[in-house]
């Protein structure tokens, strides 16, 4: 007996066949699943030995056909069989098969050769499946993974770009035969069209995956389409060794293309490097090539005897280093770059150095090219000579040319200008600007100085280099230096006619000066002085009058020193036209520093002195309208000092009144009324005071200094004393009502009036939230500092202060605290009273309000009492409990 168990060490790829579950193979379905897939497999390498296996638990039975499959997968020889048909022939044959397979590192548990011998389908499956696993799936490595593990990871791998495929066993992921095909098209697309194959049509794909294997990649059919499908998880074992197939398929293809790939690799190389080669020795001689013909074309030294012929030679030069040598150094380039390059390739294949044609090295071409830029850089120089040469000739002829022209061009029309005698009708300003003008002319004629000098001397190095139209050249210069010298004696004379011009208008031009400087504030005076002679003015008092006419007498005051002003100014003018008169000057215009004439100083001066006189008589007339407006100011005064001081003192009898308790309710009241009635009897002098009100207004008069008190004060004032008498009144008599209907004794009420003033510090009349707070506690409500006092408080000033004012009156304080302290009418109670008169009934009829109530009273409560609706009603009943309610406000009447 031989045992089968797992693997040791790099073997463990068997750990999850240990626990192999013989019973399971009994399953019919996946029995039959291993015999095709078992079968086709081991026939697909007994083929190569020529025979082949129909039942896989019977043909190995004599063990040949089993020692013979051993033989072709491993590759070597087993022990010579017995040929005998004995049982004990055939169990020595199986332990033969057994014994190899031991020696292979597997180790066998369960397995004996009896059991094969004697045709034990499930142990049969068990060798066989143990053979695939050493021999098929065992060497299989990728990303170091092995065995299964591998082949999964391989598979994985194949099929990642297939996003409908997602293998993750050997069993259920295979199902819909996607897997198969994906494996195929991944390495063979050309076997199928993978676009057109669907995840719902499973036997389409699982045939045309084993059909393809089977014609295009000898892999035998070892599973069925219908068995896969109609199997809930097909066997593994199965799948797993049929998935194997397509490795060794794919893996030895690989190998071919590996193979091949590596030889075009080394011929591309080789083929390469020859290329680059030949390239070279080629750019090396046609670079020689060039550099052989262009040196004796750098060397050529022939002066040309032109200008144009030189420059002819020097851009010949520039088109050879702008268009014909940078290829060549590019190519140069180039071919140091490809030897380079070869160089290194071939020592990279492991080839020997190229070693080039004779003259062709790197170091020759450097050489070449050595010599080429020397022949070059003398020949640039030697053309930079001649031409600096020629150049120096043909610049100085221009430079004379162009500086004598310029010269010529400055001097064209200056003798005219200078002849001129513009200055004999200039003015002053134009006399400094034509000398300032002819001061400039003297420094550009300075300047011009070193122009003539540089031609002149531009002419003699012309002459000395011997130039060929000298002679033009000198006449040229001749004509300029006399004409330099004409220039400078007209400047001179010129100079010195508009120096003298000046200095005659300068005596003038002060003399204007002088006359605008002193005209100009003596007009601006004059025209200050008639707009405040003819201004309007407005004046509210006797002092602003006196102010003015204060004023007035001071200006007339200044008015001979003006006239004394006026004549000086006059005779400055009378100075100029003895000047231009003896002088014979002739003046182009008027003064430049002022319009203002001696006409017009004398016409304004004449309208001044009109105008004092009639100042004079509006100022009395207005003195005499304030004097009359003072008496209206003081007859208002003082009546108004004395009435609005009587106001202020009533209303404060009149707060001391309703504030102090002096006798009873109704003795206030009396003395009130008797007040009222002596202020109404002051009314006779309000209407006085508004009748000298009236004065002041139609006056215009709008302040008042000897009173503070205005007419709207006073007014004011007295409306509010009407008032407040009146509302004085009126609160006394509310509280002699509320005592008679609450029933509050005069000690009682005294005691709350003690209690609110003591309260009212600012004797306003009213408490503020918390001085009421404090008024109540004085008189024994219990508001504690917590959150149930302060919602009883909150209570209280609901009903005080329905308005939410934040203050509460001596009426609202009265009306609490009768509510609180007297006894009063409820609903409850009325409703009782209504019962009584209704004989006890839910009820009451309109005879009986008739019989016991006054007619008013009784028609007021028919017609507001509500039809009574309980079980006990008769006709024309009465709800008299919903009429007491609605009275207190508990309800709508």
């Amino acid at each position: 007996m031989y045992n089968m168990d797992q693997y040791d060490g790099e073997n463990d790829y068997m750990q999850q066949e240990d626990d192999w579950d013989r019973d399971l193979l009994l399953d019919p379905a996946w029995e039959k699943q291993q015999r095709k897939t078992f079968t086709a497999w081991c026939n697909s390498h007994l083929r190569k030995a020529g025979t082949q296996i129909e039942n896989i638990e019977e043909d190995f039975r004599d063990g040949l056909k089993l020692m013979l499959l051993l033989e072709v997968i491993s590759g070597e020889r087993l022990a010579k069989p017995e040929r005998g048909k004995m049982r004990v022939h055939k169990i020595s044959n199986v332990n033969k098969a057994l014994d190899f397979i031991a020696s292979k590192g597997v180790k066998l548990v369960s397995i004996g050769a009896e059991e094969i011998v004697d045709g034990n389908a499930k142990m049969t499956l068990g060798m066989i499946w143990t053979i695939i696993l050493r021999f098929a799936i065992q060497d299989i490595s990728v990303e170091e993974t092995s065995a299964k593990e591998g082949l999964l990871l391989w598979c994985q791998r194949k099929t990642a770009p297939y996003k409908n495929v997602n293998i993750q066993n050997f069993h259920i992921s295979w199902k819909d035969g996607l897997g198969f095909c994906a494996l195929i098209h991944r390495h063979r697309p050309e076997l199928i069209d993978y676009g057109k194959l669907r995840k719902d049509d499973p036997m389409t794909n699982l045939n045309t995956a084993f059909d393809v294997a089977e014609k295009y990649l000898d892999i035998p059919k070892m599973l069925d389409a219908e068995d896969i499908v109609g199997t809930a998880r097909p066997d593994e074992k199965a799948i797993m060794t049929y998935v194997s197939s397509f490795y060794h398929a794919f893996s030895g293809a690989q190998k071919a293309e590996t193979a091949a790939n590596r030889i075009c690799k080394v011929l591309a190389v080789n083929q390469e490097n020859e290329q680059l080669m030949e390239d070279y020795e080629k750019l090396a001689s046609d670079l020689l090539e060039w550099i052989r013909r262009t040196i004796p074309w750098l060397e050529n030294r022939l002066p040309e005897n032109t200008m144009q012929a030189m420059q002819q030679k020097l851009e010949d030069f520039r088109d050879y280093r702008r268009l014909h040598k940078p290829p060549k150094v590019q190519e140069k380039c180039q071919l140091e770059i490809n030897f380079n390059t070869l160089q290194t390739k071939l020592r990279l294949s492991n080839r020997p150095a190229f070693m080039p044609s004779e003259g062709k090295m790197v170091s020759d071409i450097n050489n070449a090219w050595g010599s080429l830029e020397g022949a070059e850089k003398g020949y640039e120089e030697w053309l930079l000579n001649e031409i600096r040469r020629l150049e120096r000739l043909d610049h100085l002829a221009e430079k004379f040319r162009q500086k004598a022209a310029i010269h010529e061009a400055w001097t064209e029309g200056k003798e005219e200008m200078l002849q001129k005698r513009d200055y004999e009708t200039a003015s002053l300003s134009d006399i400094k600007a034509l000398l300032k003008k002819h001061e400039a002319f003297e420094s550009d004629l300075a300047a011009h100085q070193d122009r003539v000098e540089q031609i002149a001397a531009i002419a003699q190095e012309l002459n000395e280099l011997d130039y060929y139209d000298s002679p033009s050249v000198n006449a040229r210069c001749q004509r300029i230096c006399d004409q330099w010298d004409a220039l400078g004696a007209l400047t001179q004379k010129r100079s010195e006619a508009l120096q003298r011009t000046e200095k005659l208008l300068e005596t003038i031009d002060q003399l204007y000066l002088e006359f605008a400087k002193r005209a100009a504030p003596f007009n601006n005076w004059m025209e200050g002085a008639m707009e405040d002679l003819q201004d309007t003015f407005i004046v509210h008092t006797i002092e602003e009058i006196q102010g003015l006419s204060t004023a007035h007498e001071q200006f007339k005051a200044t008015l001979p020193e003006a006239d004394k002003e006026r004549l000086a100014i006059l005779g400055i003018h009378n100075e100029i036209a003895k000047i231009v008169q003896t002088y014979h000057v002739n003046m182009a215009g008027t003064n430049p520093y002022t319009t203002i004439n001696p006409q017009e100083i004398n016409t304004k001066w004449d309208k001044v002195r009109q105008l004092v006189p009639q100042r004079d008589q509006a100022l009395i007339e207005e003195h005499a309208r304030q004097q009359n407006n003072e008496r209206l100011r003081r007859q208002f005064a003082n009546q108004a000092n004395v009435i609005g001081p009587w106001i202020q003192n009533k209303m404060e009898e009149i707060g001391r009144i309703s504030i102090e308790m002096h006798g009873t309710l109704e003795d206030q009241l009396t003395h009130l009324r008797q007040y009222e009635k002596s202020i109404v009897n002051y009314k006779p002098k309000i209407d006085q005071l508004e009748g000298d009100h009236q004065l002041i207004q139609e006056a215009l008069i709008f302040d008042n200094k000897h009173t503070n008190y205005t007419m709207e004060h006073i007014r004011v004032g007295w409306e509010q004393l009407l008032t407040t008498i009146a509302r004085t009144i009126n609160e006394i008599e509310n509280q002699i009502l509320t005592r008679d209907a609450k029933g509050i004794s005069q000690e009682q009420l005294n005691e709350f009036r003690a209690s609110f003033n003591h309260f009212d510090r600012d004797h306003s009349g009213t408490l503020g939230a918390e001085e009421f707070k404090a008024c109540l506690i004085s008189l024994g409500f219990d508001i504690a500092n917590d959150a149930q006092g302060e919602n009883e408080f909150s209570r209280i000033m609901s009903i005080v202060d329905p308005n939410r004012m934040g203050i509460v009156t001596f009426q609202a304080f009265i009306d609490f605290m009768s509510r609180e302290t007297a006894d009063t009418d409820t609903a409850d109670q009325v409703m009782a009273s209504f019962k009584v008169l209704a004989g006890d009934k839910n009820y009451i009829l309109a005879d009986e309000l008739r019989r016991e109530l006054p007619p008013d009273q009784a028609d007021y409560c028919i017609a507001r009492m509500a039809p009574y609706c309980g079980p006990d009603a008769v006709p024309g009943a009465l709800d008299y409990m919903s009429f007491s309610t609605a009275l207190y406000g508990e309800s709508d009447l």
